[in-house]
């Protein structure tokens, strides 16, 4: 089963539909009523679905696979969509949803190394995949990203510190 929310670009967060597409036995199911639609490639990212006796023209105008993220443009309209497939919602149902693990309080070091560049401050203000530091590792450079927003409380290491592996680099507030 595949859980997708939806809403229009524009709308809020309370108005977001959520809509479950499921396929078994070879039929197409969705919101548990079994469907028919024929659906056509016109060219990568774009596709013509008839449902009924209705007509769509869908575009893909971006997708983010790490976050099951994507917007599309149905019949000129642009919507945001989430998806959640069987693992996903496993876990959600087990308490253990990404959303619920979001915190994060520190940064480790991955691998052994020396530090060869500090990027962000106590104080500083990240966003999620922004650039922290640089650890050397076998002589090749790892930049160390942000794994989520937040705020730098701490900086644990300076440039030309070796560390270990799981060395605190830095501290979120």
């Amino acid at each position: 089963m595949l859980k997708v929310k939806t809403q229009l670009a524009y709308q809020t967060e309370a108005q977001a539909r959520i809509t479950e597409i499921e396929r078994k036995e070879g039929q197409w199911w969705l919101n548990g009523e079994a469907q028919s639609w024929d659906l056509l490639t016109l060219k990568p990212g774009t596709y013509h679905l008839v449902r009924g006796e209705q007509s769509y023209r869908v575009e893909l105008l971006s997708a983010n696979y790490t976050e099951k993220k994507f917007l599309l443009r149905i019949n000129d309209q642009i919507y945001e969509t989430e998806a959640q497939d069987r693992f996903d919602l496993l876990f959600q149902r087990l308490g253990m949803d990404r959303h619920a693990s979001a915190k994060v309080s520190d940064v480790k070091a991955p691998m052994p190394g020396l530090i060869i560049e500090v990027k962000a401050e106590a104080g500083a203000s990240v966003k999620k995949g922004d650039t922290l530091l640089i650890l050397e590792a076998m002589k090749m450079e790892n930049i160390i990203k942000a794994p989520a927003d937040g705020i730098i409380k701490t900086v644990k290491v300076e440039k030309g510190q070796n560390v270990e592996k799981n060395t605190v680099l830095m501290i979120y507030a």
